[in-house]
């Protein structure tokens, strides 16, 4: 995968800790997407994770970091096959809300996608901050074909409503999502998130690599939910909420007697240790999930609608 400068919003008073008020304003949401933009593409025609440090964190900037960090090794010279990002038809989702972090959605186009059939797509950003006088980070980045995306809930005046860590309203609660994830993952229990690409899909790809000649490999999933990993949700219309959330996933795979793991160029640029018969390769993955409301007729089928996942580590031994 794959500089900002902004104000304090025009809505935050003296006490805006405590008073309800929009994230952002959508001028100020422009602006980071702007703003995050050029970072990308300077660092991307670079690979030089330093130029967007500062405008991407949590799951995102984890993947985007350690990328950018790898073809750095493996590309010192820059990156030769670069085209620069855009992002144009921007929708903001900005909910109203009290306290910190503040955070907004943004819904664009990008030009890495066919605008018709089954290529088009969508880049869902969330942008975060944790203070009035912090930048705007994006810390998720979902890519969703236009009908997967859910219509969010919103008040008169177009404000979006977040979605409380620990709501009872949802069939799961947001701060449940990624022990429970990382859970089924790896165990296939509880059984409450809906077959798909991204969970009984992925269980059967682990399922049918774990035991291959001469390779053995073993899946370790821990949920990451604390700082700016923690769940981000949005009401929807519908009654439940879109909810972003991370993980962290292991996979070890041990070679048998007198053979050695095969170490791809990218992997073996963020390698410690020597590969003798074992690498442990660390990812983070970003998730998109549709959460129903409680109660419902499809009461705790939760749909992943997308995955953004990238190489952070690796290991030898």
């Amino acid at each position: 995968m794959t500089v900002l400068s902004l104000t304090a919003s025009a809505c935050v008073t003296v006490h805006g800790e405590r008073e309800v008020v929009p994230a952002a304003t959508k001028a100020e949401a422009a602006e980071a997407l702007k703003e995050f933009t050029e970072a990308y593409n300077a660092a991307d025609k670079a690979y030089d994770p330093a130029l967007d440090a500062g405008r991407v964190t949590g799951a995102l900037g984890a993947i985007n970091q350690a990328g950018l960090k790898a073809r750095s090794v493996n590309y010192p010279d820059g990156n030769p096959q670069h085209v620069p990002l855009e992002l144009t038809d921007a929708k903001y989702t900005i909910p109203k809300k009290a306290g910190w972090p503040r955070w907004f959605v943004a819904d664009v186009d990008s030009n890495r996608d066919r605008d018709n059939g089954t290529a088009d797509n969508r880049w869902v950003l969330v942008f975060l901050r944790n203070g009035a006088d912090q930048l705007w980070e994006a810390a998720y980045l979902t890519i969703l074909s236009p009908t997967r995306i859910p219509a969010f809930r919103t008040d008169k005046d177009g404000w979006a409503e977040p979605v409380a860590p620990d709501s009872a309203a949802l069939a799961v609660a947001p701060r449940n999502l990624s022990e429970e994830y990382a859970s089924y993952i790896q165990t296939g229990k509880p059984e409450h998130f809906k077959d798909g690409l991204h969970t009984s899909g992925w269980r059967a790809d682990r399922k049918k690599n774990a035991n291959v000649p001469g390779m053995s490999t073993q899946y370790i999933d821990q949920p990451l939910e604390t700082d700016d990993f923690a769940p981000l949700a949005l009401a929807t219309e519908d009654g439940g909420a879109l909810v972003f959330f991370t993980v962290r996933n292991y996979e070890r795979q041990t070679a048998a007697k007198g053979l050695r793991p095969k170490v791809h160029p990218d992997v073996k640029a963020l390698l410690t240790g020597e590969v003798k018969s074992t690498i442990t390769k660390e990812r983070i993955a970003g998730q998109a999930v549709a959460v129903p409301p409680a109660g419902g007729a499809e009461a705790g089928k939760v749909t992943v609608l997308g995955r953004l996942t990238g190489l952070t580590a690796a290991k030898g031994s």
